[in-house]
């Protein structure tokens, strides 16, 4: 794995090569952004949307955090990262689609199985813990059928976390009236690590498949 130094010398060679063969690219942007897809994802190492779907910069407006949560909506203080992030993309730039891609391996669904760290709100891990009860209702009926540990258990959890965030997307009023209006699409997908294909949710039958 790359240090930070290490990351530099990418730098370099990014500026030596990609940045000159794009530099139109990088010129436009420069006038400012207006990406069409907003994707939510997890801030999981191994799941860089840019390099999974192979966009070019400025091509996808991204959103990443532990398990690739939205929260519902709500107007109580506090720091609201992902709902401003979603304002923004939605209201301002006028995104059209809006992909919430969870994934194989995920460790905060894990924890959200197995409850590792419930009881830990005031103490390491406390900040997680708090975010990923957004998964509590769901996963009693998945521990119920699968246990809380092995892969048919966390895979359960994993595309559920998908559906949780896309049901609290639908609790925003800007989503729900140009859901309603048609100039917004939300679509639920699922990358498995263990063998690098994308999975889509099908919305009528609340499974996923493998993107064609």
């Amino acid at each position: 794995m790359k240090t930070f130094s290490e990351m530099i010398q990418g730098y370099r060679r990014f500026r030596d090569g990609d940045w000159h063969r794009q530099h139109d690219r990088w010129e436009q942007l420069k006038e400012g952004q207006s990406p069409q897809v907003m994707v939510i994802a997890c801030s999981d190492s191994r799941v860089d949307p840019t390099q999974i779907f192979a966009v070019d910069p400025g091509e996808i407006f991204v959103v990443r955090n532990v398990a690739a949560l939205v929260p519902p909506f709500e107007t109580t203080p506090g720091r609201h990262g992902v709902s401003a992030a979603l304002e923004f993309a939605i209201q301002f730039l006028k995104v059209r689609e809006v992909v919430v891609m969870g994934h194989g391996m995920c460790g905060g669904c894990q924890a959200a199985l197995t409850q590792d760290l419930h009881g830990n709100e005031l103490g390491a891990g406390g900040f997680v813990a708090h975010w990923i009860d957004m998964l509590d209702d769901v996963r009693e009926p998945i521990a119920a059928e699968h246990g809380t540990h092995g892969r048919s258990a966390e895979r359960a959890m994993e595309q559920a976390a998908v559906k949780v965030s896309l049901a609290n997307l639908r609790t925003f009023p800007c989503v729900q009236e140009k859901e309603a209006n048609g100039s917004l699409k939300l679509h639920g997908a699922y990358f498995a690590i263990s063998d690098g294909i994308l999975h889509l949710l099908d919305h009528d039958s609340g499974k996923f498949h493998p993107a064609e």
